[in-house]
């Protein structure tokens, strides 16, 4: 996407340094600052500190991951160590065990000296597919929007949650490539921006990027989207995901299972847009199964933003003793969800394997 009107992707190889250079998502929508990262454990903390975050992006950068690990050493012992701390950095996204696995069924019949090379290139390939399948769902999502509004005759209200933009991918998003490829279609279209407590990515990242795009948003507090769908202002939900079970249930931020209820509550078609790395064909039951990434308390109880001198801040919200509570992801139910933005088409839930040609 531009920037400036610069080109860039999430992250990217950098042959002048020698290192993987990321956008720093932590800084958004304040600064704009790119990264060095030059070891494996360097991109370790880079995903558990969310300077990279989006489960298509998070596999990726797990791929550079093991390309610094193999430039740092070849060996089988470290091969296997790099791969697990990758695995540890963040737990729900599937997208980052996919890509992880992908590298070690390459890697490991290697001999060490080869390695370094075929990680390279395995994790170039894997970031210019990410960056072709959200394309391709963009295409795909764009053809709802465009019917609803030839249907209405007026722009098309989306509702997202959380950021699954471009910033969430190598490039193009998830949820945002339908509104992005419509966009660029000529389709007029407004997006409701969640806030996203408590790490505010609707706020901080969905908004800053819509901005850049030039498309038109208006950021709202979490808690005010049933409200909105009550009185028509609503007319889609489109929300990205971290892991879909084979049965189509949508783990994603917290909070959306909340709008995925209030949009069945009130006819709104809710779908979630999703490349194929991001569903788990081994698991069926998304409440009993998927692992949800507990986060630290601070989250919760903190929130930086630019003060009136210009400067970043942390301020306190709670009260001194109160305790907090930081699920990062909650599980929709397939029967909530009317279909699933795909690379290949969208489908419903229950059409999901027929449309990956995957054995029950």
């Amino acid at each position: 996407m531009l920037i400036d009107g610069i080109n860039y992707r999430t992250i990217w190889w950098n042959a002048e340094t020698k290192s993987v250079q990321i956008i720093d998502q932590t800084v958004l929508p304040h600064a704009f600052e790119t990264l060095h990262v030059t070891t494996v454990s360097e991109m370790v903390l880079a995903i558990s500190e969310m300077r990279v975050r989006g489960a298509p992006l998070i596999g990726a950068s797990a791929a550079w991951g093991m390309v610094l690990a193999m430039r740092e050493n070849a060996g089988d012992a470290f091969l296997e160590q790099s791969a697990s701390a990758l695995c540890a950095s963040r737990p729900t996204a599937v997208n980052l065990r996919w890509a992880v696995e992908r590298m070690l069924d390459v890697l490991r019949p290697m001999l060490p000296a080869d390695r370094p090379a075929a990680a390279h290139g395995l994790a170039e390939v894997i970031c210019d597919e990410d960056v072709a399948l959200n394309r391709s769902i963009g295409r795909h999502g764009a053809v709802i929007l465009r019917k609803m509004h030839e249907t209405s005759r007026r722009p098309v209200n989306v509702l997202t949650h959380c950021n699954a933009g471009w910033l969430a991918t190598v490039d193009w998003g998830t949820a945002l490539a339908p509104v992005y490829a419509a966009f660029d279609e000529g389709i007029p279209l407004h997006v409701w921006v969640d806030e996203t407590r408590p790490r505010n990515q609707g706020a901080a990242l969905t908004a800053w990027e819509l901005g850049r795009h030039g498309v038109a948003h208006t950021v709202i507090a979490d808690n005010a989207g049933g409200h909105l769908m009550q009185h028509g202002q609503v007319d889609i939900v489109i929300v990205g995901a971290d892991r879909v079970t084979a049965q189509g249930d949508v783990c994603n931020k917290i909070g959306t299972y909340l709008k995925a209820l209030a949009a069945f509550d009130n006819q709104i078609p809710f779908y979630a847009a999703v490349p194929s790395p991001t569903i788990d064909w081994r698991m069926k039951d998304g409440l009993r199964e998927i692992p949800i990434e507990e986060r630290s308390p601070d989250e919760v109880a903190r929130i930086s933003g630019r003060m009136a001198d210009g400067k970043i801040g942390t301020v306190d919200l709670l009260p001194s003793g109160s305790s907090a509570a930081n699920p990062a992801f909650d599980v929709t139910p397939a029967r909530l969800v009317t279909g699933i933005m795909t690379e290949r088409g969208i489908a419903r839930p229950q059409d999901l394997r027929t449309l990956f040609h995957q054995e029950r």
